[in-house]
């Protein structure tokens, strides 16, 4: 697992204080991680489960395996929620009360 030190002046430039950067990070983190789990669901969904009803929790779907460690090497949700954060690819906005 890399390790990188991330500039706080650079996330303070992107809100009017760190601890907002952070928050606005966290959420979108967790929209990412929602969209990635809706799409391995249904990748998981697509493939054809084994027909062996016999030690079923044993044997392991080659292609699902496969499938888990191509998603487990993508850019986690948190550092490509705060990569997008300092480019400045995410908008937001406070909620308006009535």
């Amino acid at each position: 697992m890399n390790i990188s030190p991330v500039d706080l002046r650079q996330i303070d430039q992107r809100a009017s204080n760190v601890y907002e950067a952070i928050i606005v990070a966290a959420k979108r983190a967790r929209q990412l991680n929602d969209e990635n789990k809706i799409e391995f669901n249904a990748l998981i969904n697509s493939i054809p489960q084994s027909s062996t009803d016999d030690d079923a929790e044993d044997i392991t779907n080659p292609q699902q395996l496969k499938l888990a460690l191509e998603l487990e090497k993508r850019e986690k949700p948190h550092l490509q929620a705060l990569n997008e954060l300092l480019e400045g690819k995410i908008e937001y906005r406070y909620k308006t009360t009535k």
